[in-house]
């Protein structure tokens, strides 16, 4: 069955039986369609493979989410986090290398994710939609209660023009480095770059 198959109307019992599915079992569902694009890409992600993986019915995942694509959106939204939402360190230089090492630690986690789902998620608005509630508002948001904190402090003026940068600094590095080292950036990396252009850029120690 492809990634676009519907199925009919639903059969007598089937919002019953949705309901007996606990948010447990639905994280097991997820883990392993995430697990699976990461492993052999969006491409090659089944419902079948999905369904051996998760020890359940192929029926189970299709009365819940009609095709692959809404099935995957709905993974990326269960699994949406803020890796550093809490870092406050007093200056934005303690926070951008806090951020800098925790980001190091998840890079190849979730750049493997975004990577698996590249072309797919230029074809589906949905699924590009889900990608950026899950991986990338959360740091951009976390980025700006940084940088609200230091403009607060006086570390940095509000109208600088690198500020607006940052997330982009910050996140595209994690992507980029893959492609021009062949290594995830780790967070020994992560906080040289910091060092070295981010606060450079900003005017701060």
């Amino acid at each position: 069955m492809t990634s676009q198959a519907v199925e009919g109307p639903p059969e007598p019992g089937v919002a019953s039986r949705r309901s007996k599915i606990t948010p447990e079992r639905e994280q097991e569902y997820f883990d392993a369609v995430l697990r699976q694009i990461r492993e052999c890409g969006y491409e090659a992600l089944t419902m079948e493979g999905v369904a051996a993986s998760a020890r359940c019915s192929k029926s189970t995942l299709y009365r819940q989410w009609k095709t692959k694509p809404q099935f995957v959106a709905a993974a990326l939204r269960a699994n949406r986090c803020a890796r550093f939402a809490d870092v406050d360190t007093g200056t934005l230089a303690g926070d951008l290398r806090a951020a800098a090492r925790a980001a190091g630690e998840w890079s190849g986690h979730d750049t493997q994710l975004m990577q698996a789902l590249g072309h797919a998620v230029m074809q589906d608005p949905d699924l590009r939609e889900a990608l950026r509630e899950a991986l990338v508002e959360p740091e951009v948001c976390a980025f700006g209660e940084m940088i609200r904190r230091a403009v607060e402090r006086g570390e940095v003026p509000a109208d600088h023009p690198a500020l607006k940068y940052v997330p982009a600094q910050m996140m595209g590095v994690l992507r980029v480095r893959p492609m021009l080292e062949g290594r995830y950036a780790d967070p020994d990396y992560l906080v040289g770059f910091v060092d070295a252009a981010v606060l450079p850029a900003l005017g701060v120690t």
